[in-house]
């Protein structure tokens, strides 16, 4: 059932809005401590701020993108570097074997040798090891990507825009103007995308033209859709939350290390996330229970 949601004026505790808004600072680059700092010999000194998490479906291994870099988890207490490429990987999504989409900055190294400041739209082929550009090079920071089927779409954070691409990225649409910190979409509804928000979590059902606030909504960092009748995502505090069909949200479990850096739902039981602490942790049962994937001591 497609249903279209009319703009509301719920009133939000403004306790949430801070935090959400907070969550978007941190997410933003160059709002880190450390961004204008070599990294150090500790792992979570060479890892940064994690911006992303996705698993691929190759060999179900779990990657994170990061500050300074992309890494692969091999262990709760081991990642490793993928390539040798330390670039601020901002937006990131796996779409599908060993294929990889990703956006941020060039490595320091490289932006002291007047490289662009901002990568556009990158994809690697290789899981990680080696990248090419697609499009919008020194011009476009995209913050989020999401695959929904034919459609890939971005938040762009120097236009403020939602964007979508029908050709893998190498030409885009532009879309509504607002402040995301998050985009979730599925391939069975590919003109529906979400956006976590200041405001609330929004829905476009206009392949993202215009956005309206979903007042029966929680407030919510990160969101994805797992299927066309599901939606998953976290609160500012780390708590999960679901909302199955037309029915109401419903409160699950509350990620260990608190607020949510980043959130992959890969279906409807088995989730992944990165707390800001920068913990990796996994979901087996649907955001109820979550164990440590990685965890920095």
């Amino acid at each position: 059932m497609n249903l279209r949601f009319r703009r509301t004026r719920a009133v939000r505790p403004l306790h949430a809005l801070a935090l959400i808004a907070g969550a978007i600072v941190l997410a933003a680059c160059g709002a880190e401590a450390d961004d204008a700092k070599a990294p150090s010999a500790t792992p979570q000194a060479e890892i940064g701020h994690i911006h992303g998490v996705a698993m691929d479906p190759a060999d179900k291994s779990v990657y994170v993108a990061a500050h300074f870099g992309v890494f692969k988890i091999e262990s709760p207490d081991r990642v490793t570097r993928v390539g040798a490429n330390r670039q601020d990987t901002m937006g990131f999504a796996i779409v599908g074997p060993r294929t990889f989409i990703a956006s941020g900055h060039p490595a320091a190294a490289d932006i002291q040798k007047d490289v662009p400041p901002h990568l556009g739209l990158i994809r690697s082929t290789d899981a990680g090891r080696t990248w090419t550009t697609l499009s919008e090079a020194g011009k476009a920071d995209f913050h989020a990507l999401q695959q929904a089927g034919q459609i890939l779409y971005a938040y762009d954070s120097q236009t403020q825009s939602v964007r979508r691409s029908s050709d893998g990225g190498r030409t885009w649409t532009a879309g509504a103007r607002l402040t995301v910190n998050d985009l979730g979409a599925h391939k069975d509804r590919p003109d529906e995308v979400y956006a976590a928000t200041p405001e609330g979590l929004q829905k476009s059902d206009d392949s993202g033209d215009s956005f309206q606030v979903m007042g029966d909504a929680p407030v919510l960092t990160h969101v994805d859709a797992v299927n066309d009748k599901t939606l998953l995502g976290v609160a500012p505090d780390g708590q999960v939350q679901v909302r199955a069909g037309d029915g109401g949200w419903q409160r699950l479990g509350r990620l260990p290390g608190g607020q949510a850096s980043a959130f992959t739902a890969i279906d409807e039981r088995h989730l992944l996330a990165a707390a800001e602490d920068g913990s990796v942790y996994e979901s087996r049962d649907g955001g109820r229970t979550f164990s440590v994937l990685y965890g920095i001591r």
